[in-house]
């Protein structure tokens, strides 16, 4: 009888029931949030990938409860795309687990308003999880955490901020095909020239900053001073600092989308490239960082004799010794290596100073009780998390091996001699991925899954720019050769 014969087919295991992970957002925090703000209609979630973009979908509102309770699927291949978007299959994420799902989760707090959206829609930052509820390797802003835990079991706690900029271009490019600053939205005029530090411009783009400041203040993300830069349509904004890192670079990753969205609306690009303008500076993204001890004081507070902590020189031999290893976190892209130039606000050495912009790692004039470090090495372009992750790693780098910085740079650092281990190597894109790929600092740094699948990325990025004819091949050599 068919009940008496064995069953030979190979038996199916059902997978495990899905985890939720400790850091998931709490599931109240959508229906709070829902009940505070019924005008919401849909709800952007995004996944911040290895080259800082963004990735996800839009929920409608009723989506949201399940959501947090559940979390969502989403496939571990979003994680191993190119910067236009394509599999990289290098990476691992693709076919090798047949593009399986993870589990991407709320991240506590970043939950908000999208105030320049109509109809209105909000955005939550999320995290991707395996299916047990551990870590996606991949996803850069678990590597940003990892490095707090490290420094946070050593009794320091991570404090920083990030300062951007940027440059607002016009939507329509000028006669000459090329991008153009964008108008003063106040007079219409088009600025002409640079005017560093000058408040007219500023005034002058008073509807769009307004609106700026408003969307700001309905994520209660905390923007700060905003400057006329080094360059025509070039501007910095400042965010207030954080005892938690990662909620920093958050931060960061929540107002550049703020940016793009609020420019879009007033015929403008708020524009993240290192270099858009051979001819202009680039556009950096600086860390300021300090660390607080388990009562909550700065241990990178000045002696009482006014002589700079022992720690924060510990900490910045540590970034200078391993920042070389690190550049293409700071310079992830074939655009990035056009910012490193002389007399161009952007560091070309491994070189510290005090109260100077010439540097690669600047100790600020305000000191006291509120010292820190400002690391000066990462473009606009860079992601934040990874940029994070090895800035505190090489700082306790250097607290766990009691680094010599060597003698402060005094007057222009463009101008030091290069010695030994002073210009940073690599020196291009190529020699970056190259030396990524053999980095133990960077493995130990990101998670040597996230290296990996880093140099994977670049790897074809460089590989796209290498194929491409470019309109200077053609201006060069089409009918010369």
């Amino acid at each position: 009888m068919a009940e008496d014969r064995a069953d030979t087919r190979t038996r199916t295991v059902i997978p495990q029931a899905i985890v939720r992970p400790p850091t998931a957002a709490a599931e109240d925090e959508a229906a709070a949030f829902l009940a505070r703000h019924p005008e919401v209609e849909g709800i952007d979630i995004v996944l911040v990938d290895a080259n800082g973009i963004g990735r996800g979908k839009t929920i409608r509102a009723h989506e949201l409860a399940a959501l947090y309770r559940q979390g969502r699927f989403l496939p571990g291949s979003i994680l191993g795309l190119d910067i236009a978007g394509e599999d990289v299959h290098e990476t691992g994420l693709v076919w090798d687990d047949g593009d399986a799902d993870r589990v991407a989760w709320p991240i506590p707090g970043t939950l908000v308003p999208q105030a320049w959206t109509n109809p209105r829609r909000a955005q939550v930052q999320l995290a991707l999880h395996e299916l047990d509820g551990s870590p996606s390797p991949a996803d850069p802003r678990h590597a940003l955490l990892a490095q707090d835990a490290r420094l946070k079991a050593m009794g320091l706690t991570p404090v920083g901020a990030f300062e951007i900029e940027f440059y607002l271009l016009d939507r329509q490019r000028g006669a000459d095909g090329r991008p153009r600053a964008a108008a003063l939205p106040l007079t219409g005029e088009q600025p002409q020239t640079t005017q560093v530090y000058q408040l007219e411009p500023l005034d002058r783009l008073e509807p769009f900053v307004a609106d700026v400041y408003r969307a700001a203040a309905a994520q209660d993300l905390p923007l700060e001073t905003l400057i006329s830069e080094y360059a025509v349509g070039q501007y910095e904004l400042t965010l207030h600092h954080h005892a938690d890192i990662a909620r920093a670079a958050d931060d960061l990753v929540a107002m550049k989308r703020l940016l793009r969205g609020v420019a879009a609306r007033h015929g403008m690009i708020a524009c993240f490239m290192a270099k858009p303008f051979a001819d202009r500076v680039g556009s950096g993204m600086h860390l300021h960082a300090s660390l607080n001890d388990p009562d909550g004081s700065n241990v990178f507070a000045d002696a009482p004799d006014g002589s700079l902590s022992p720690l924060l020189l510990d900490a910045i031999a540590g970034l200078l010794d391993t920042l070389g290893q690190g550049m293409l976190v700071a310079a992830p892209h074939h655009n990035s290596w056009r910012r490193f130039a002389s007399q161009s606000y952007a560091p070309t050495h491994a070189t510290w100073g005090i109260n100077n912009r010439s540097v690669a790692v600047r100790v600020p004039a305000s000191g006291g009780a509120a010292r820190h470090l400002e690391h000066r090495m990462a473009g606009i372009d860079a992601n934040p998390y990874l940029v994070g992750a090895t800035v505190l790693a090489g700082m306790a780098h250097g607290i766990a091996g009691r680094l010599d910085p060597g003698a402060a740079v005094t007057g222009n650092a463009y101008d030091a001699p290069a010695g030994e281990g002073d210009v940073p190597a690599p020196a291009s894109w190529a020699e970056a991925i190259a030396a990524a790929a053999r980095s133990d600092f960077l493995a130990e740094a990101l998670g040597l899954r996230m290296r990996d699948v880093l140099v994977a990325l670049k790897r074809a990025e460089h590989a796209r720019f290498a194929r491409a004819v470019s309109e200077l091949d053609y201006a060069l050599y089409l009918e010369t050769v």
